[in-house]
């Protein structure tokens, strides 16, 4: 009986030609996913360099992280198209491994002297711990020295007439989102105040969910030497002992809600839960700094805080600002609306523009707007709830994202099928001349005439 076992060697390489596809397709994806989240975000990317260099002292480099966020974001996402597409995928592999050979140990040093809790390389989509991420870039590392002990067995998807056309296209096609989300806003919005999302419930700790544990620590100096105490032995009636300051100690734990330094004071008092608990509409005006904040839209924003009077909506602005800020912005735009004192961080998390307007019903996050898109003033003569903008937007975050990748994908798609159908037809044609030439050469040969 004949032997139609598969030859051992032959499984082997079709294993390992097997291998390298889904690594490369692995390695590729990876950069293209992290290079698109953080395109659609680059202020986001650009506030987490601001952290790093604020760690390192090297401040004189902040105004260079906008421009350093969408470099990043631009060639990270090249890459993972290049390793998939197979643009001179030989050097793209070396670039590969001189990436891998710098993110490696800069992760290291992250995980070991936690500068930030969190590095950002998948921006707010995907949050790993610092040691997450070292381990991630450990395996990455070894995928990327196989690919390129094997990078013979890499081929291009496209032919060398059209690589450099799809390369251009990927670097415009990345730097534009970049371009859009920082003009407007952010493409995919992957932070608790997206549309859709109630504040108070991304402020609440789930039934069940442990809470974090903390110790409190007195620090007291006795002849210049500190020392730390607890409620329990705190040198309590001792005047040998000084206090010095109090610390929080967490030693355990637990959940966090993915809004939990959200607050708003107006005049002394904190209304953070009146606003939230308001089931009519309410206008946020969020501007971290008002001292870096556009004035080319005041007159709209200006209007709509007419509108609001008009039919009973509420209306703040939101700001980390000092008194003296907020007043010099009142004076020079005519501002007659309340001011309310935020903590930066989440005015920055809320809403990328500076000013952007943040639409607010019970809580939940209706609309939003960069102050370049602000809503149109011909609803001033309907209520909210008879007009569009009452309404949440119809267009989320997740259609936009898929919108965006069909506007990337669709054309490499038939650029790729029209290469094949080229390819095809070429090959047919050559095929038939080349049975015209032999026919007429047989027939050459035994003298007959065609």
């Amino acid at each position: 009986m004949e032997n139609k076992s598969i030859n051992p060697q032959k499984r082997h390489v079709n294993y390992l030609n097997g291998a390298v596809i889904m690594t490369r397709l692995l390695m590729g994806l990876t950069f293209v996913f992290s290079g698109f989240v953080k395109a659609v975000d680059p202020l986001g990317s650009s506030y987490k360099f601001a952290d790093y260099l604020n760690v390192l002292g090297l401040d004189f480099l902040l105004p260079t992280t906008l421009f350093a966020a969408v470099v990043l974001a631009a060639f990270e996402f090249w890459l993972g198209v290049s390793l998939i597409t197979g643009y001179r995928i030989k050097k793209s592999v070396i670039l590969l491994i001189l990436f891998m050979l710098f993110m490696t140990p800069l992760s290291l040093w992250i995980s070991i002297s936690n500068p930030v809790s969190n590095c950002g390389c998948f921006g707010d989509a995907v949050k790993l711990t610092n040691w997450q991420t070292f381990y991630k870039n450990v395996l990455m590392s070894g995928l990327t020295v196989f690919l390129f002990i094997y990078r013979n067995k890499l081929t291009p998807l496209f032919s060398k007439h059209t690589q450099g056309l799809v390369s251009l296209y990927t670097l415009l096609f990345i730097v534009g989102v970049s371009w859009i989300s920082y003009e407007y806003l952010p493409i995919l919005d992957f932070r608790p105040y997206k549309i859709g999302n109630n504040i108070t419930e991304m402020m609440s700790i789930p039934e069940g969910e442990q809470t974090e544990q903390y110790e409190n620590l007195f620090i007291y100096a006795k002849e210049g030497v500190e020392k730390e105490f607890t409620l329990e032995n705190y040198p309590e009636g001792d005047s040998s002992w000084t206090f010095v300051r109090r610390e929080d100690k967490l030693i355990s734990k637990g959940y966090v809600p993915p809004v939990n330094d959200f607050s708003i004071e107006w005049n002394g008092t904190d209304i953070t839960q009146e606003v939230l608990q308001d089931s009519s509409y309410t206008f946020l005006l969020v501007s971290p700094r008002l001292e870096n904040a556009s004035d080319e839209e005041i007159d709209r924003i200006n209007e709509i805080y007419d509108y609001c009077v008009k039919f009973g909506y509420g209306f703040y602005c939101l700001t980390a600002s000092a008194q003296t800020e907020i007043d010099e912005w009142s004076a020079d735009t005519g501002a007659e609306y309340p001011f309310a004192t935020t903590d930066e961080i989440p005015l920055k998390t809320m809403t990328r523009s500076n000013p952007g307007l943040v639409l607010l019903k019970k809580g939940t996050v209706v609309r939003k707007w960069p102050h370049s898109l602000l809503p149109a003033t011909e609803m001033s003569d309907k209520p909210l709830d008879q007009t569009k903008w009452g309404k949440e937007d119809t267009l989320l975050s997740g259609t936009k994202g898929i919108l965006f990748a069909s506007i990337f994908i669709i054309p490499l798609i038939l650029l790729f099928l029209i290469e094949r159908v080229i390819g095809w037809c070429v090959r047919m044609y050559r095929n038939r001349h080349n049975k015209k030439e032999e026919l007429s050469t047989d027939n050459s040969e035994t003298g007959e005439i065609i």
